[in-house]
C-alpha cells in the first residue's frame, strides 16, 4: 500500500521531472493532473525559474487574468468562430489564406520566443490549437509544429470540455474527430509526452478520493455511489459558510438574489476602478458590487499581503460595511478580516530591445473588492476552486466534466451535501478523452527517458547552430528570383549574390557538413553537453572560422549590394527575400559569438532570441549621401543626384497621368540617361527605351533637367 509520504516523494518526483522536462528538451509536454494536484502551483514556480522567454495564454479573460497572461485569441490576433486547418488540407480544398496584421514588435516577440504556455487547455478547441500553429508556422519555421516553439499544455481533461456551438460543428466536423485539443491536425500528428501529477493536496479522506477517481475515469462503482448518495439531504437549509453550485448561471444569480434581498438594511455599492486597456470580458468581479451587512461572501483573489489571511474560494459572512472597507467573518479559522480593494492586472508581451528578454507590459488595472456574494456559483466559474462546505446540485449536468469538477471542490465528503440524488446518467465523460489519457499515463516519461530528450534537443540546437542549409536555400531562392528577371532588376545586387554563394558554397557548406560528421560522432556519446569536454572543446575553437566565414560571406551583399526595379512586386519579393537573409545571418553571428565560449541551451537560446530582425536592419543600415543598400530596394548611380531628379520628375509625372512609373520611364532608360546625359534631341533619340512620341511629349522637360543638372555642378 502507498503510504503519503511515499506518495508525496512520488508527486515531488513527478514536479521535478515536469520541471527537467521543460527546462531541458525542447520536446512539447501536456501537465495534467486531477483536481487539486498543484498545476497552478508549478506554473507559478516555472515562471521564476525557468530560463525559457516564455509567453502564457489562456481561453478566456478571466483563466488569463488568473494565469498572469493574456487570451489567446488576444496574443495571436485570432478571430472568434471556426477556424478552418488549412495547413493540414490539400492544396485543392484550402481556402484563402488568413491575413496577419502584425506589427513589427509582436513579429520579434514571436520570433524570440521559446516556450508557449497555454493554460485550461481542456477549454482550447482543437481548431484554435491549429490556427496557433499556423502563426508560429507563419513567422518561425513552416516546416516544424507550432513553428519550432516548444509547448507547455497545463490542463486536466476530465474537467471543463470546449464550447462547441452546434452552427461552428457543422463546418468543423468535416475535419476533425472531436473538439478536444489532442484532436488537432497538428498534435494528431506530432503527439506531445504527457506527465501527470497524482498527489492531491485539496483531500486528505481516502475514499472520498477514491471515489472522485472512480468518477474521473468513468468506472463508479455501486459502492462508490452509494457512498455518495448518503450525502443526498432533501430537507437540508444550508447554514453559514455553505455555497450552492449548480450548472447554469441564472440558477446561481437567482439563488443569490433571493438570499441578499432577504436581508435587512439598506445595499452598498462598490464600483470598480479601471484605469487603462482592461476589456469588460476579462472583469474579475462585478464592475457595480452589491452587497450588504449580513451577506454571504467568497473572495475571488488570494491575498497578497505577507500574512495570507484569506485566499481565492474562502467563505466567510459580512460583519460591517462601510464605502472604503468591509468586515467578513470566517470560520476555518475563526477570524475576521479587513478587506480593502484590490487591484487585477491586465497584461501584454512586447520584446525589450535593450535587454532582449520577454517583458510583461501592464496595459490596464480593476480595483474592486475582492469578494462576491456566495450562496451560489456555477460549476464553471468554480474551477479552480476549493470549499470546505457545499451544496452541489447537479441535476441539469450537461456536458462532459461537470460533475467531477463539482465534486471535487469540497475538501471532505462531510463538507459535501448533494441538493438532488447523483444521476449516473448525468456523469458524462468523452471515450475520446478515455483513451488518450489511457494512452498518456502508459508512456510517463520517466528520468532516462528525460536525459534522452535533453541530449537530443542539445543536438538537435547544435545542428542548428552550425548548419547553413537553410541560408543555402534562402540565397538560391534570391538568385532564381533576379535571374529570371534580370532585364528588369539593376545594380550591384546580381553580381555581390553570385560571389556571396560562392564563398557559401565553396568555402562554408563542405566545411560544415565535415563538421556536421564530426559532431554527430561526439553526439553519439550517451553524455550531456556539459559533461563532454571534448565536444566543447571542438565547439570553442570551430565558432570562431564559421563566425568570420559568415562575415566575410554575407556583409557585402547585406550592406553594400544596391538593387533597383520597377516592378514594385518584384522588388517587395526581392526585399523580403534579402530581409529572411538578414534574419538568418543575424542568428548566425549571434549564436556563434556565443558558442566562443562553449555550448549550453540556455546561452544558445539567448543568443538566438537576442537576434531579431530589427536589430540586424539596424546594424546594416548604411549612412551618409544618397547611397542606400540593397535590403531598401534602391540603387547607386554614378551621378545619384541626377538620378533622384529624373526620377522624382518621373513619378510625378505617373500621378498626374494616372499611369504605372514604367510607361514615362523605365529605369534603365534613366540609368541610361544619367550615364550619357544628351544635350540635344538628336542625341535623346540614341537613348533605349525613348521612342517618337515620349520624345515628343517629354524630350523638353528631360533635357531641361539635365541642363540644369549640368549648370548647377557647372559641368561642361
Amino acid at each position: 500500500m502507498t503510504t503519503p509520504s511515499t506518495k508525496k516523494n512520488t508527486d515531488t518526483s513527478r514536479l521535478e521531472l515536469a520541471r527537467r522536462f521543460v527546462s531541458d528538451t525542447g520536446r512539447n509536454l501536456f501537465l495534467t493532473g486531477k483536481a487539486g494536484t498543484g498545476k497552478t502551483t508549478f506554473l507559478r514556480q516555472l515562471q521564476q525559474s525557468c530560463p525559457k522567454r516564455m509567453a502564457i495564454v489562456a481561453p478566456t479573460g478571466i483563466a488569463a487574468i488568473n494565469a498572469g497572461g493574456v487570451t489567446i485569441h488576444s496574443f495571436f490576433q485570432l478571430p472568434f468562430g471556426p477556424q478552418v486547418p488549412n495547413h493540414y488540407l490539400p492544396a485543392e480544398e484550402q481556402g484563402p489564406p488568413p491575413s496577419f496584421r502584425f506589427g513589427r514588435p509582436k513579429i520579434n516577440l514571436i520570433r524570440s520566443l521559446d516556450i508557449l504556455i497555454i493554460d485550461e487547455i481542456s477549454m482550447v478547441r482543437a481548431d484554435l490549437l491549429d490556427a496557433i500553429d499556423g502563426v508560429l508556422r507563419r513567422f518561425r519555421n513552416r516546416d516544424l509544429p507550432f513553428g519550432g516553439v516548444q509547448l507547455l499544455m497545463i490542463g486536466d481533461l476530465q474537467q471543463l470540455a470546449p464550447v462547441v456551438r452546434e452552427q461552428d460543428w457543422a463546418l468543423l466536423g468535416k475535419y476533425y474527430k472531436g473538439p478536444f485539443f489532442f484532436q488537432s491536425k497538428v498534435l494528431e500528428q506530432h503527439p506531445p509526452d504527457t506527465i501527470e501529477l497524482d498527489h492531491i493536496f485539496r483531500q486528505s479522506d481516502q475514499l472520498f478520493i477514491d471515489v472522485l477517481n472512480q468518477i474521473r475515469e468513468n468506472r463508479l462503482s455501486k459502492e462508490g455511489l452509494a457512498l455518495l448518495q448518503e450525502r443526498y439531504r432533501p430537507d437540508f437549509k444550508p447554514g453559514p459558510g455553505y455555497i450552492t453550485l449548480c450548472t447554469h448561471n441564472r440558477q446561481a444569480d437567482h439563488i443569490n438574489q433571493q438570499h441578499l434581498d432577504a436581508l435587512p438594511g439598506r445595499p452598498l455599492t462598490f464600483k470598480a476602478s479601471i484605469e487603462g486597456d482592461f476589456p469588460p470580458s476579462s472583469f474579475p468581479n462585478d464592475e457595480k458590487l452589491v452587497l450588504k451587512k449580513g451577506a454571504q461572501v467568497m473572495f475571488i483573489k488570494n491575498d497578497p499581503s505577507p500574512q495570507k489571511r484569506y485566499y481565492n474560494g474562502k467563505i466567510g459572512s459580512i460583519t460591517e460595511i462601510s464605502p472604503l472597507s468591509i468586515s467578513v467573518r470566517c470560520s476555518h479559522p475563526d477570524e475576521v478580516i479587513e478587506v480593502e480593494r484590490a487591484q487585477w492586472h491586465n497584461y501584454k508581451y512586447q520584446l525589450n530591445e535593450s535587454s532582449n528578454q520577454i517583458d510583461e507590459e501592464l496595459i490596464g488595472s480593476y480595483t474592486q473588492m475582492p469578494l462576491k456574494t456566495a450562496w451560489a456559483i456555477t460549476i464553471h466559474k468554480s474551477q479552480g476552486l476549493t470549499f470546505e462546505h457545499a451544496v452541489i446540485d447537479a441535476r441539469s449536468a450537461f456536458t462532459h466534466g461537470q460533475v467531477y469538477v463539482a465534486l471535487s471542490r469540497c475538501r471532505s465528503l462531510e463538507g459535501l451535501v448533494l441538493s438532488t440524488p447523483i444521476d449516473p446518467a448525468a456523469i458524462i465523460t468523452d471515450r475520446s478523452v478515455d483513451h488518450f489519457i489511457q494512452s498518456a499515463a502508459e508512456n510517463l516519461p520517466g528520468p532516462d527517458r528525460i536525459l534522452q530528450f535533453q541530449r537530443e534537443y542539445e543536438q538537435q540546437l547544435l545542428l542548428e547552430l552550425f548548419g547553413f542549409g537553410q541560408l543555402d536555400r534562402q540565397l538560391s531562392r534570391l538568385h532564381f528570383e533576379i535571374t529570371r528577371h534580370q532585364s528588369v532588376v539593376f545594380g550591384t545586387l546580381s553580381d555581390v549574390l553570385n560571389e556571396a554563394l560562392l564563398n557559401v558554397r565553396e568555402s562554408l557548406l563542405p566545411v560544415a557538413l565535415k563538421f556536421e560528421k564530426q559532431l554527430r560522432q561526439l553526439l553519439s556519446l550517451p553524455l550531456a553537453a556539459a559533461d563532454h569536454p571534448q565536444l566543447q572543446e571542438r565547439i570553442r575553437k570551430a565558432a570562431p572560422w564559421f563566425l568570420q566565414q559568415i562575415q566575410q560571406s554575407l556583409k557585402p551583399l547585406l550592406k553594400d549590394a544596391e538593387f533597383e526595379t520597377d516592378n514594385k512586386e518584384l522588388r517587395k519579393n526581392i526585399k523580403v527575400r534579402l530581409e529572411t537573409i538578414a534574419r538568418q545571418t543575424d542568428i548566425h553571428l549571434h549564436t556563434l559569438q556565443a558558442a566562443q565560449k562553449g555550448f549550453s541551451a540556455p546561452a544558445y537560446l539567448a543568443a538566438r532570441s537576442a537576434a531579431t530582425l530589427q536589430k540586424q536592419m539596424e546594424q546594416l543600415k548604411t549612412t551618409g549621401g544618397k547611397k542606400t543598400t540593397a535590403a531598401t530596394g534602391k540603387i547607386q548611380s554614378s551621378q545619384p543626384e541626377l538620378y533622384q531628379r529624373l526620377k522624382t520628375w518621373r513619378d510625378n509625372q505617373a500621378d498626374e497621368f494616372n499611369l504605372p512609373h514604367y510607361m514615362i520611364l523605365q529605369t534603365k532608360t534613366m540609368l541610361e540617361l544619367v550615364d550619357k546625359m544628351p544635350e540635344t534631341t538628336k542625341e535623346l533619340q540614341k537613348i533605349k527605351g525613348l521612342g517618337k512620341q515620349k520624345i515628343a511629349r517629354f524630350g523638353s522637360e528631360i533635357l531641361e533637367i539635365i541642363a540644369t543638372y549640368r549648370s548647377d555642378l557647372k559641368l561642361k
